[in-house]
């Protein structure tokens, strides 16, 4: 980037600031207008990038510093909260991989098994993505999945995302697959904890496991086969890994067998897994015990094991492979919904909504869509779930409408994200994916997902009695 474009970019970002901070200050009040304009700032340097992605996330400390726009400590707080230990642990359970070579091994298998075409490998990471978002948290699916497929890529011989044609779409594919998947279950992420709540609280209903599931598997399955006919569209002219199944094949052949370092490490990695995959087993009496301490827990282990009189993880070695700036970028993120969830800006936005006249039918649907992804896209889904589930269950109390239709539809919308680095999507943008393919890639999605929403929500409500139940 030439230094008057790059000049012009810094510069134009605080004008945003500014800007909305006074357009703004009457409708949303002060503290609200500067968190939009903290907001529209950050988006505007994300997708423009004069600066590191980074150093873009970590905004919303000096300027609430500056103006006080909430208390402090819950901004500093995210830069170091439960999510971004589960991050810390997913990053110390597989930086020993290259050292001991289980990264090539694990990559050589992949390849050796799915092949090097774009479409079986687009397939697989879908769908695995989508399984496994449906019994772990989102942001866990891709914190692990993120560098198995960079050392998949690395394997088949390139640096990186950057002269990797295939890099791109698969680690898209990883995104998308697991922020459809989140939705399958209530256990995909804190956002549907947070809607499921609320519902309970505001209405005493209890959401059982198996009717969220009926619930939501028809709009899984249509955006399943929407979303990946779109992939299939726009990489259609994408080239295929280098190499072929025969010569992974060999190369995992001639590794030999499995080494005491490498099985170490894969059992630490299993066991954080199956421990966060299995965390309904022993919640109970183990109720702190979430996979975030779980990874760090299984991570640190790696300090402790020897393989040929050395430890299998030292700390310089662990302080230079863990990604601080993904860590940090993700913080930003939550950092940003500290803001306008804090300072009012989405309880006023939603509020100002409220006043207008709506029925009940599609246009009441498609508002609701459209401000539930929206808030999705800007901050993350648990955020959007906060603000936007107590509004649509006192609309539908309020005018006497059946609250559970529309309450499904609401989670329909705010549960994916697709076009920012923020939430889970900073995690592929710290490993090398632009904002600008995230932002421009992701919009056919974003707007296909919206139709579907409106249209199916819709249809269901008008022919299917079980929608309208729970």
């Amino acid at each position: 980037m030439d230094f008057k474009k790059r000049l012009a970019y810094l510069i134009i970002g605080p004008v945003l600031f500014a800007v909305c901070a006074f357009a703004f200050a009457d409708a949303l009040t002060g503290p609200g207008a500067l968190a939009v304009g903290t907001l529209a700032w950050m988006v505007f340097w994300w997708v423009s990038r004069p600066v590191d992605l980074t150093v873009t996330a970590l905004l919303p400390i000096p300027i609430n510093a500056l103006f006080n726009i909430v208390p402090m400590t819950n901004v500093i707080s995210q830069y170091f909260s439960e999510s971004i230990v589960l991050v810390f642990g997913a990053c110390l359970l597989t930086v020993p991989w290259k050292a001991t070579g289980l990264d090539r091994r694990v990559a050589y298998k992949i390849l050796s098994v799915v092949g090097t075409s774009l479409t079986s490998q687009l397939i697989v990471w879908f769908i695995a993505s989508m399984l496994f978002s449906a019994v772990l948290p989102n942001i866990a699916v891709v914190a692990l999945f993120c560098p198995v497929a960079l050392a998949m890529i690395k394997a088949a011989g390139y640096e990186g995302l950057s002269d990797c044609p295939a890099g791109p779409p698969i680690f898209l594919a990883i995104a998308w697959g697991t922020v459809l998947g989140g939705i399958i279950t209530p256990l995909g992420g804190a956002m549907n904890v947070t809607a499921i709540s609320l519902l309970q609280e505001q209405l005493g209903i209890e959401v059982m496991y198996v009717d969220w599931i009926v619930r939501f598997l028809p709009y899984v399955l249509v955006c399943a086969v929407v979303f990946f006919a779109l992939m299939m569209a726009m990489f259609r002219k994408v080239e295929p890994l280098k190499g072929s199944k025969e010569f992974f094949t060999e190369g995992y052949r001639e590794m030999g067998p499995i080494k005491r370092d490498e099985a170490l490490c894969g059992i630490f990695f299993l066991v954080a897994f199956f421990g966060a995959l299995c965390r309904p087993l022993f919640s109970a009496f183990l109720p702190s015990l979430v996979p975030a301490y779980i990874f760090v827990g299984m991570g640190m282990l790696s300090f402790f094991c020897t393989y040929k009189g050395k430890e299998i993880m030292t700390w310089p070695e662990a302080q230079s492979g863990v990604m601080w700036g993904m860590m940090y970028l993700f913080a930003g993120g939550l950092a940003l919904g500290t803001l306008l969830n804090g300072s009012g800006a989405t309880a006023q936005i939603a509020t100002i909504i409220q006043g207008f006249a709506f029925d009940g039918g599609i246009t009441t649907i498609i508002m609701f869509v459209l401000i539930a992804a929206v808030i999705s896209e800007l901050t993350s889904s648990t955020v959007s779930a906060a603000c936007i589930v107590p509004i649509v269950l006192a609309f539908a109390t309020q005018t006497g409408l059946n609250p559970i239709p529309y309450w499904l539809i609401t989670v329909m919308a705010f549960d994916a994200e697709f076009l920012l680095p923020v939430s889970i999507r900073a995690v592929p943008a710290s490993y090398g994916l632009s904002p600008s393919d995230m932002l421009s890639k992701g919009m056919p999605l974003f707007i296909a997902r919206l139709v579907i929403i409106v249209v199916l929500g819709f249809v269901l409500m008008q022919v299917w009695p079980t929608f309208l139940t729970l």
